[in-house]
């Protein structure tokens, strides 16, 4: 397979994994719909660097490992459904805003939090070892070339910040942010009883 094909499978396979809800879409929702555009990037932006982990233990040939061993994919089962248990615990307990404004070094603050809370939720994902293993080894081909998965991998980081970054822009619009600000608190708490769901979901599955 020539690397234009590859490219072509791995938009298909990607963007459609992409697009299937899960930890990333509700979490990237959540902080749009509660914080705004800019936070809805910046969680975002961390969701794609949080794909780079996963890229790189695919390329030192740990997928396989990962994936074929129960007590990797239970310790990552334990600490990604736990990550998304805290994230949902947070977000039931939200209050109804003050109004206050927050200025000044907090929101430079806020900004990394907000990339290093979508960084380890793409993390932290015990699926993913499994669907790394199967696209680079079973879709495309055994003995890929650190090249071709180097450029493999930063088009899907593009294909997952572009996807999000959609989500983003059409939740901030101002008909969509409007409506569902003044009711913040509430899209907290469905988020994150989501959340834990999800949490849930990961730990318990087999």
């Amino acid at each position: 397979m020539d690397i234009m094909q590859g490219v072509l499978l791995i938009t298909t396979i990607h963007l459609l994994a992409a697009m299937s809800p899960g930890p990333d879409f509700v979490l990237a929702s959540q902080q749009t719909l509660v914080n705004g555009k800019r936070a809805g990037f910046l969680v975002s932006f961390g969701i794609t660097l949080g794909l780079s982990i996963h890229i790189l233990y695919s390329g030192l040939g740990l997928a396989a490992v990962i994936a074929n061993s129960v007590t990797a994919l239970w310790a990552i089962k334990i600490l990604g459904g736990g990550y998304l248990l805290y994230l949902g615990w947070k977000g039931i307990r939200a209050k109804a805003s003050t109004g206050e404004l927050v200025k000044g070094p907090v929101a430079q603050h806020s900004a990394l939090k907000s990339i290093g809370v979508g960084f380890l939720c793409n993390a932290l994902n015990p699926k993913a070892p499994i669907y790394f293993v199967s696209l680079f080894t079973v879709v495309l081909s055994p003995n890929i070339g650190f090249l071709e998965l180097a450029i493999y991998g930063a088009w899907m980081m593009i294909i997952q910040m572009g996807w999000f970054s959609v989500i983003v822009m059409l939740l901030s619009s101002p008909p969509v942010y409007s409506r569902f600000k003044a009711a913040s608190h509430w899209v907290d708490r469905v988020m994150g009883a989501a959340m834990i769901g999800l949490g849930l979901k990961v730990i318990m599955t087999r």
